[in-house]
């Protein structure tokens, strides 16, 4: 029986997310063998007992490269839904309360974008005080002017529309056209652009960790994993960076494909692939 296009996205979005909460409740779950040290086993390549080898001192760099990837997860998550709420009040408000306000909140998009995200992402985590809160912070409020001018520009469009406008005329406040009228055609829109903020999250996280002003060092988070394997590269433990940095790029890439594919199944159009 052949698939249609509709039905393969749908395989290739379950396949997604499956792996993606695979990642995370075994994470969760191995958090004591991430930090469990047992030097009789340091710098042991990879093998069939463990899979991505150990440390230094002994540690399961799979379990830690699992836990590491959870916690980034969870982290980027969090920061995602953050900013993209935040995208959502502010291209309805900017697109809805004047042209005062307007220009007001297109200055604050402009003026966002117009820095590097990394730059103003580690102004914001050391400024404070790093850890999590700095970096969760940090991400929530540097990657939501991109959907905040996709949902203005789709607000501006929507105002136009009849029902709105008779909707105006009838006397009916602001607040209930966006809630009754504006947020059901934004619902798309803001759940596919949440969705794709998480590998942005996620890699800026472990970017700003593995420079040394994301999470702490206590913290066996993905960035901290990474950035502790460079210093032995040189003494020929090569397994320590490759697997946790392969896996993380798999990650990245199943939300890619889970935001990708979240896109063409809101398209109307695709029921008829």
């Amino acid at each position: 029986m052949r698939l249609n296009r509709r039905q393969r996205v749908l395989i290739g979005l379950g396949v997604s997310l499956l792996f993606l909460a695979a990642v995370c409740a075994a994470g969760i779950l191995s958090g004591e063998a991430a930090m469990a040290t047992d030097f009789s086993r340091k710098n042991t390549a990879p093998c069939v007992k463990y899979l991505f080898g150990t440390d230094w001192l002994g540690r399961d760099m799979l379990a830690r490269t699992l836990k590491g990837l959870s916690l980034s997860i969870l982290i980027g998550l969090l920061a995602a839904a953050v900013s993209a709420v935040l995208a959502l009040v502010l291209g309805i408000v900017s697109a809805t309360m004047g042209k005062a306000v307007d220009a007001a909140v297109t200055f604050c998009i402009d003026l966002v974008m117009g820095v590097p995200h990394i730059l103003l992402l580690l102004l914001i985590s050391v400024a404070l005080g790093k850890g999590l809160r700095g970096v969760i912070v940090g991400v929530a409020l540097t990657h939501w002017p991109s959907l905040a001018r996709l949902i203005r520009a789709e607000v501006i469009q929507l105002k136009e529309s009849p029902y709105i406008q008779i909707a105006e005329k009838l006397g009916k406040s602001k607040w209930y056209i966006a809630r009754k009228h504006l947020l059901p055609h934004l619902l798309p829109q803001f759940v596919v652009g949440l969705v794709l903020l998480f590998p942005h999250a996620i890699l800026h996280e472990s970017s700003i960790t593995f420079l040394g002003f994301g999470l702490s060092t206590e913290q066996p988070a993905i960035g901290i994993v990474l950035s502790e394997a460079m210093k032995y590269l040189v003494t020929g433990e090569w397994w320590l960076a490759l697997f946790p940095g392969l896996l993380l790029v798999i990650v990245v890439i199943l939300f890619y494909v889970a935001g990708e594919s979240l896109q063409k199944l809101m398209n109307p159009g695709s029921v008829h692939e």
